[in-house]
């Protein structure tokens, strides 16, 4: 017992003796790999600040002018595809329900809303003109022109969502409208062009080059397929769609048309022009014969604007 107490004590004590030796040699492995990881830290350092000057370096861009960023974004508003113009709703069939108690009663009196009653976004430039369907079931369907170069339809009534989007135009859309029907669109864009669009397909079913900036169009009331168009011209021209045929041109001496308004019957028609030349400046409503393109009146209006809308 006491030779293995001996044998256990001696071989404390050698293990004491080397003690010293392993950990003056873990010390040394220690403070070399602690300057090993201090040597690679300061080489990344160096490296990683030689990064960053390539970063930075490669963080310039050319400078892109204006009109070309608004050209670039506005050709991608054009391509990407609208998800209420593919849902396929079907426009002409609904009835909006708060349209339908008042289907056949008679039109009594009406106001204008003391409040706002909703608000909807989805063109990406100015909203050149609205118009509400003019068949009754179809009230509730409004329709808008911009300058994003297409024009849309909206439930204005009900949920106020965009029913569909229509790209008929190349250039701005300065106005649109409905025809008697409901089921058609008729416009005018800058592009120099007036076409008529199906509501429910989207689809283009003509369309007439006019070679100047088309500002109005007005359908005639008594043979919706004729119509009349103004614009950035001293001409208005009357034009059938069925066969796609210029019908009549009315002349005046003015720089261009704002607006066109049939009057009851469609036999005259008044239209808004404005004439400028070099000391002075007139806004003139002229009233027309449709079958004789004679003037029936020149009144000269020293206004800013003059904006004609049916009553």
């Amino acid at each position: 017992m006491a030779s293995l107490v001996d044998y256990e004590d001696s071989g404390s004590e050698t293990d004491q003796d080397q003690d010293p030796q392993l950990h003056h040699d873990e010390a040394l492995f220690v403070s070399s790999s602690s300057s090993s990881s201090s040597s690679s830290r300061v080489s990344a350092a160096q490296s990683g600040s030689v990064k960053r000057v390539q970063l930075q370096a490669s963080a310039l861009k050319p400078y892109v002018p204006k009109r070309q960023r608004l050209a670039e974004t506005a050709a991608a508003h054009t391509e990407e595809p609208d998800p209420s113009a593919s849902a396929g709703f079907p426009l002409l069939s609904e009835v909006s329900e708060r349209v339908r108690p008042f289907l056949g009663r008679r039109q009594g009196r009406v106001e204008l809303p003391r409040r706002m009653q909703s608000r909807v976004e989805a063109h990406q430039g100015p909203v050149n003109t609205l118009q509400w369907s003019p068949v009754d079931h179809l009230s509730h369907l409004l329709l808008s022109a911009s300058m994003d170069r297409t024009f849309k339809v909206w439930d204005g009534v009900g949920s106020g969502r965009c029913l569909q989007t229509y790209s008929a135009h190349r250039g701005s859309v300065r106005d649109a409208c409905w025809l008697a029907c409901g089921r058609r669109l008729l416009s005018g864009s800058f592009d120099g062009s007036a076409a008529i669009t199906d509501v429910e397909t989207g689809k283009t079913i003509t369309q007439m080059e006019n070679g100047f900036k088309v500002c109005c169009v007005a359908p005639r009331p008594s043979d919706p397929d004729v119509f009349v168009c103004g614009g950035f011209s001293p001409e208005v021209r009357a034009w059938d769609a069925r066969c796609c045929k210029m019908l009549r041109v009315y002349k005046a001496a003015v720089q261009q048309t704002l607006a066109v308004l049939f009057l009851s019957g469609g036999r005259e028609f008044v239209s808004s022009t404005d004439a400028v030349s070099r000391d002075s400046s007139d806004r003139t409503l002229i009233a027309w014969d449709f079958e004789t393109t004679a003037k029936l009146s020149n009144q000269i209006f020293h206004v800013r604007h003059m904006l004609l809308e049916p009553p």
